[in-house]
């Protein structure tokens, strides 16, 4: 007997388990074992090898499994990997050296799921073979390792072979402008800067000297820079987790900077990771979120900008810039509400990372953060609603305390 049930991000297919109920389903999921298969391979370190997200493994045929309401991963993520770890600090993630886990470094999860490490040269081979066809990207990731300088680099030409649009995620902190021209003439076609917070403040707190950490402000906006002098400005796009302390101002005032340099925002809704240090903190709400979406939507299509826009003495925004119809026909659209990130042959955003941003439960009850597919009727009606959340107050940086590594 088999039973479909929900994985962090995913439905994946157990053997003989008990289901009582819907809700126990949705949020016991991530308590099962998956299926192994001898494509998995433990412990084994880039570039011959590469950790590849749960959906991305799904999605290449390397684990059983399909998606809720049948959506499909147009992007395969890949992440570097090695024995050692990543050596940042940052307070918000999996990855973390200040994570507080007895797991090896390659069994943390990241982004909520797990990350199996697969053979580059099955990924390939799997590319290749017509297992995914219908994918349209491949993004790369860097981790804070000395090593991923030149392993990114041959990575990223050996999938150029075989893919024609290759991302990487690249570490600031270890990289310079000379390295970047190494990285495109290797054939990446575009760059993501995670820069994470929106403000200088939160960055020091979350990612440098607050957590002991490596990483500096300046640096991630020097190399921004650099990266869109190298590969331009609408081929390089800016990390940004909404719910780490900011007010939605802050947020909309960092995506209409890294827009002033034609450079597009993908956004990501905190979500707390466990033994992390900011395990107990919260996740934005919801009409914070979907304001901050929209927001980034309309600023990215050049539709308005933040000094149209105003703000209460929250911080949160009261008036978009935009006609009444104007701005009801872009809800109605349900675009700004979809997963942002790299864009593919055919669509604006190929790297969807399906249901990454929340839990199983908080999908089925209509909180879906980024939608990997397009928004129904019955989702439009709800973020109507949503948008119109003002129940909660945007957090101040002054909210989360400094993370400690005790």
């Amino acid at each position: 007997m088999y039973v479909i049930i929900p994985y962090p991000s995913i439905v994946i297919v157990l053997n003989k388990l008990k289901v009582d109920d819907d809700e126990k389903m949705l949020n016991e999921g991530s308590k099962g074992n998956i299926t192994e298969t001898s494509k998995v391979h433990e412990g084994s370190e880039s570039p011959q090898y590469v950790r590849t997200s749960l959906a991305a493994a799904m999605t290449m045929g390397l684990i059983p499994g399909k998606f809720f309401h049948n959506t499909k991963l147009y992007c395969i993520n890949l992440l570097l990997t090695y024995n050692d770890g990543c050596f940042g600090k940052c307070a918000y993630c999996g990855l973390s050296k200040a994570r507080s886990t007895d797991n090896l470094w390659r069994d943390n999860s990241f982004i909520r799921v797990d990350w199996p490490t697969v053979a580059l040269d099955e990924v390939i081979s799997r590319i290749k073979g017509g297992h995914c066809p219908h994918v349209e990207r491949v993004c790369v990731s860097m981790i804070t390792n000395n090593k991923t300088r030149k392993d990114l680099i041959t990575v990223v030409k050996r999938l150029s072979e075989t893919v024609d649009r290759v991302s990487a995620l690249i570490t600031p902190t270890i990289v310079d402008k000379k390295w970047l021209n190494e990285l495109k003439m290797a054939g990446a076609d575009m760059v993501g800067i995670a820069i994470d917070t929106a403000t200088p403040e939160l960055f020091e707190k979350l990612r440098g000297s607050g957590v002991k950490g490596y990483h500096k402000w300046k640096k991630y906006w020097k190399t921004f820079k650099e990266a869109v002098e190298v590969f331009g400005g609408e081929n390089v796009g800016i990390h940004l987790i909404v719910g780490l302390g900011e007010s939605e101002a802050e947020m909309i005032k960092i995506i209409q900077q890294a827009q002033n340099m034609n450079a597009k925002t993908h956004l990501f809704s905190f979500y707390p990771e466990e033994e992390s240090s900011l395990q107990k903190h919260l996740q934005p709400p919801i009409g914070q979120y979907r304001r901050i979406q929209l927001a980034r939507y309309i600023i990215n299509h050049n539709l308005t900008s933040i000094d149209k826009m105003v703000f209460d003495e929250n911080g949160q925004i009261r008036d978009y810039g935009l006609s009444k119809k104007a701005l009801i026909n872009v809800i109605n659209s349900g675009s700004p509400f979809l997963t942002s990130g790299c864009r593919g042959k055919t669509m604006e955003n190929a790297c969807n990372r399906p249901f990454g941003n929340c839990t199983p439960y908080q999908a089925y009850m209509g909180e879906l953060r980024n939608y990997p597919f397009q928004p129904e009727k019955k989702d439009i009606e709800r973020i109507h609603r949503q948008l119109n959340d003002f129940s909660d107050k945007s957090k101040n940086s002054k909210d989360i305390p400094i993370p400690t590594n005790e």
